[in-house]
C-alpha cells in the first residue's frame, strides 16, 4: 500500500471510527459533567448492568435481532434472485409499473406503510408474532435486494448458462455452479442492506410487535429514555458489533472475490 493508500485507509478509519470514541468513554464513565472533555471518573457499571443486572434481557434482544435479520435477509434473496433475474434480463409489459411499486415502501414515510398494514395484520392474526414483524420489515428490505440485483442481471451474460446446458449440466446444477458463483459478489451486497435494513428497525417492529417482541434497538431507545448514558452507551457498542461483523465479512467476500458480477 503506497501512501496515499495508507492516508485515504486511516481517513476512513477515523471518520468511521471517531463517533464511537464517545460511546467508548461513556460506557467505562461513572462521571462526566459539563464542560468536562474527559470523564470524571472510570468504572465498569454500566457493563455489569449488561452483562449481569439485565443480561438476560439483553441477550434475549440480541438473539431476536439476529433471528429477525437472518431470517428476513434470506427471505429477501429468495424473492429478490429471481426477481431481479427477470427485471435485469427481460423486457415484458408493466416493468416501470413493477419498478414503481417496488419504490413505493422505499419513498413512503416507513411509519406511514407500518400504520398502513398493522390494521390488516390485526385481522390476519400476525400482529404481535414474529412472522408479522419479518414481513413488516420485508416491505423494506425486499425492494432494495431486487434493485441490487437487477443492476447485478443487468450486466449478466446468460449465454454461460446454455454452454453449460450443452455440455450435459442439470437446471440445478446450472444455478448452482454457473448462476451463483458469478452473482455472488451482488447477492452478498443485497444481503448486507437486508440485514442491516432489518437490524435497525425500530419503529416498524415496535408498531407489529406492539412492544412484545423485544429486539435491541427497542431496549436501546427505552434505555436512552432513562436517561443512563453509561448503560445506553454501552448497549449501542453492544448493538453496533454484529452490523460490523457482517460488513467486516461482506467486504472480505467481495473483496476476495472482486467485483465481478456487479459492474
Amino acid at each position: 500500500m503506497n501512501g496515499r493508500g495508507r492516508l485515504l485507509f486511516w481517513t476512513i478509519v477515523l471518520s468511521v471510527g471517531m463517533p464511537f470514541v464517545p460511546l467508548l468513554l461513556w460506557s467505562f464513565s461513572e462521571r462526566w459533567f459539563f464542560p468536562a472533555l474527559w470523564p470524571q471518573d472510570f468504572g465498569l457499571r454500566a457493563w455489569g448492568y449488561v452483562f449481569t443486572t439485565a443480561g438476560s434481557q439483553i441477550l434475549g434482544g440480541l438473539t431476536t435481532s439476529c433471528l429477525l435479520a437472518l431470517t428476513t435477509a434470506a427471505i429477501s434473496l429468495l424473492v429478490g434472485i429471481p426477481a431481479g433475474r427477470a427485471l435485469g434480463l427481460y423486457n415484458f409489459p408493466g416493468k416501470r409499473l413493477v419498478a414503481l411499486v417496488l419504490i413505493m415502501p422505499i419513498i413512503v414515510p416507513p411509519l406511514a406503510v407500518a400504520m398502513g398494514l398493522h390494521l390488516w395484520f390485526i385481522r390476519l392474526g400476525l400482529a404481535e408474532t414474529f412472522a408479522g414483524v419479518v414481513l413488516i420489515h420485508l416491505t423494506f428490505c425486499v425492494p432494495y435486494a431486487i434493485f441490487v440485483l437487477w443492476g447485478v442481471f443487468s450486466d449478466y451474460n446468460p449465454e454461460i448458462e446454455e454452454q453449460a446446458r450443452t455440455l450435459g449440466a442439470s437446471a440445478g446444477r446450472v444455478v448452482w455452479s454457473v448462476m451463483l458463483p458469478m452473482i455472488l459478489p451482488g447477492v452478498t451486497v443485497a444481503a448486507l442492506f437486508s440485514f442491516l435494513l432489518s437490524w435497525s428497525q425500530y419503529l416498524s417492529t415496535l408498531i407489529i410487535g406492539g412492544g412484545k417482541l423485544l429486539t435491541l434497538p427497542i431496549l436501546l431507545f427505552a434505555l436512552m429514555d432513562s436517561g443512563d448514558r453509561p448503560v445506553a452507551a454501552a448497549v449501542s457498542l453492544v448493538f453496533v458489533v454484529p452490523a460490523f461483523v457482517a460488513l467486516v465479512a461482506s467486504a472480505r467476500s467481495i473483496g476476495r472475490r472482486g467485483l465481478q458480477g456487479v459492474r
